[in-house]
């Protein structure tokens, strides 16, 4: 792929990745909004957003196996054009009913975007830049979720919550129809669509299961607690909705520019870059509840970013080698995994604050994402032993 085609397909589907994570948590800070408009309270008004999420989650396993049967392009064309439709209905609901209702099809719809997104990425790029693509993509996917607080909190303060869905929509709208135009499509990968069977070859391979569980703790760390941090900046720093959302967007920054390089970083430095990564995002959490200024706080928020996204996308990069001929299907699994854990994450980080604070969802999410580096530089470097003795072995038998 040339680089002008390159550049055009990180961008677009970089900027779908952006604008569905933004979708799920634009919402966030206008709860209050909804829960005055349909005159509830703000635990009602919350399962907006539980009813966006659960099939967020859940369809995820659908969309990959059906990438691979009938072309990712196609697929993310219909998923992109479904959430970018949702998201604009729902700017028109009524009641709560109807809000769910439609925010669930939203979802639904949305669950396709990532896991096909980042397969395709997969597909069309080679190997010596297929980390820093990946990488590229998912750092956008959390930007998107990253800056959306601070997006919601001028959206609702120009007009009202339904403005940040009209938009949202709009701007999907746009992206779906330019995808339509120059995104080049694809051929199925498998010839019938068997989902018992595609999920049955999957867990066939034990390392490939190894390794997207390993999504699940991540998610866990950084979902879980990233959850959280905008409200500990505006208990400890007194900060309003949008600066908050402007300093939390520091993180997807981080993402989104160490993204772009955390291939080039693993090929100069090896496994051990990971091992730093773990440690450089285990002390940045781990001191995040210490901070009083703001400055302190962005170098965590910076530091976490940067090492989530070189650990992410070597995972899932690892992951699409392991099973390259159906790439859908292992992002269905990536993505359950990281969605799962993340939703586990935000509950049990919810009791641990109740109960004790801030200060043990950091450092239980500072311990994860070190254990995380830990594991995954074991793992990697058990893979290049093993290819390593194949490659000997199969160096022998040539001679001979």
């Amino acid at each position: 792929m040339n680089s002008h085609r390159s550049t055009q397909l990180l961008l677009i589907l970089g900027s779908i990745a952006f604008l569905v994570q933004g979708d799920n948590y634009a919402a966030a800070p206008l709860l209050i909004d909804i829960a005055e408009d349909f005159h509830l309270t703000i635990s009602s008004a919350a399962l907006s957003v539980s009813t966006y999420m659960i099939p967020f989650g859940l369809f995820t396993l659908l969309f990959g196996p059906l990438a691979d049967r009938y072309g990712k392009a196609k697929v993310l064309n219909l998923a992109t054009f479904g959430t970018a439709t949702f998201s604009v209905l729902s700017a028109t609901a009524f009641n709560l009913l109807s809000l769910c209702m439609l925010r669930a099809i939203n979802g639904a719809f949305a669950a396709a975007v990532l896991p096909v997104a980042v397969s395709l990425v997969g597909d069309r790029f080679d190997n010596s830049s297929r980390q820093n693509a990946l990488g590229a993509v998912i750092g956008m996917m959390f930007l998107g979720g990253a800056v959306a607080p601070a997006v919601g909190g001028i959206l609702a303060f120009l007009g009202s919550w339904r403005l940040l869905y009209l938009t949202y929509g709009i701007a999907e709208f746009v992206v779906a129809l330019i995808m339509l135009k120059c995104l080049k499509k694809d051929r199925g990968v498998i010839t019938r669509l068997n989902y018992k069977e595609v999920y049955k070859k999957a867990f066939a391979n034990k390392d490939l299961i190894k390794t997207v569980s390993i999504l699940f703790f991540s998610g866990f760390a950084v979902f879980g607690s990233f959850m959280y941090s905008g409200d500990f900046i505006r208990t400890r720093l007194g900060y309003n909705i949008l600066a908050v959302g402007l300093l939390l967007s520091l993180f997807g920054l981080a993402t989104s520019i160490g993204g772009k390089r955390a291939g080039t970083i693993r090929q100069q430095f090896g496994n051990r870059s990971l091992l730093f990564a773990g440690a450089l995002g285990g002390v940045s959490w781990m001191t995040m509840c210490f901070w009083n200024s703001p400055v302190l706080i962005a170098i965590s928020l910076v530091g976490f970013g940067f090492a989530f996204i070189l650990l992410q996308s070597t995972v899932i990069e690892t992951a699409q080698q392991l099973m390259p001929q159906q790439k859908g299907t292992v992002m269905s699994l990536a993505s359950f995994n990281m969605f799962m854990g993340g939703g586990i994450g935000t509950f049990v980080n919810g009791c641990l604050l109740n109960e004790f604070g801030f200060c043990p969802i950091f450092v239980l999410a500072s311990i994860i994402i070190f254990l995380v580096g830990f594991v995954i530089t074991l793992f990697l470097n058990k893979i290049s032993k093993i290819e390593k003795i194949i490659l000997e072995k199969s160096e022998v038998n040539v001679n001979k």
